[in-house]
């Protein structure tokens, strides 16, 4: 059943998103207040991850905690996605990281591939976070699920800063199984595939280019 968490309510969220929304926010602030949005997307993506009980030694006592039991890989959307990596290996020290590389042609709006470098995710139990901040036409998201559904990925979440209604449609229509987490989901797509209100391109004021 499609399932999609919104972190927009939440003060801290709605805070960083009027910093990262602002034209005069510079290159500099908009990195650091991406990825403190990105960390806060994060956490609420891992809140439902498998776990298992491992029992740990403390300096007093024996006692258990609750582990990851699966491998979790971050999967960025390049080249917009590598802002969302940092961050989640903070997070996630243990995790591994593949890539999809994607362009939407400002023509058509269709995704091209032109790079890749993914697992076959049969081999292990794996949990992959698709990193993309921003969900438009949410071609990009369906062609980047496609090919690591291809590679036996079986557990996707998308993960995003600004979704459009357009692209989360999209999404559930081709793949109900994704669940999404996004710091907002805002009014629509403009008549060139723009987010609106949305900040831009994300890609273009992370990097400053």
């Amino acid at each position: 059943m499609p399932q999609v968490t919104e972190l927009k309510s939440h003060p801290l969220v709605s805070h960083n998103l009027a910093i990262l929304r602002s034209k005069d926010t510079d290159s500099q602030q908009f990195r650091r207040v991406a990825q403190r949005l990105s960390t806060l997307v994060l956490v609420a993506a891992t809140e439902s991850l498998k776990t298992v009980d491992r029992v740990v030694e403390t300096p007093l006592i024996q006692t258990s905690e609750k582990v990851f039991s699966e491998e979790i890989w971050l999967v960025p959307v390049l080249r917009a996605g590598l802002a969302m990596v940092d961050v989640g290996l903070d997070l996630l020290p243990d995790a591994h990281v593949g890539f999809v590389g994607l362009f939407r042609d400002e023509e058509t709006l269709l995704p091209q591939y032109y790079y890749k470098n993914l697992p076959d995710f049969t081999r292990h139990a794996s949990s992959c976070f698709l990193l993309d901040p921003m969900l438009a036409t949410g071609g990009s998201a369906v062609a980047a699920i496609n090919l690591l559904k291809d590679h036996g990925a079986v557990d996707i979440r998308l993960l995003c800063l600004i979704s459009a209604p357009e692209g989360l449609k999209e999404v559930f229509a081709k793949h109900p199984d994704v669940a999404i987490f996004t710091a907002s989901i805002d009014e629509q797509l403009n008549e060139v595939g723009y987010i609106v209100p949305g900040l831009g391109d994300a890609g273009d004021r992370y990097f400053g280019s």
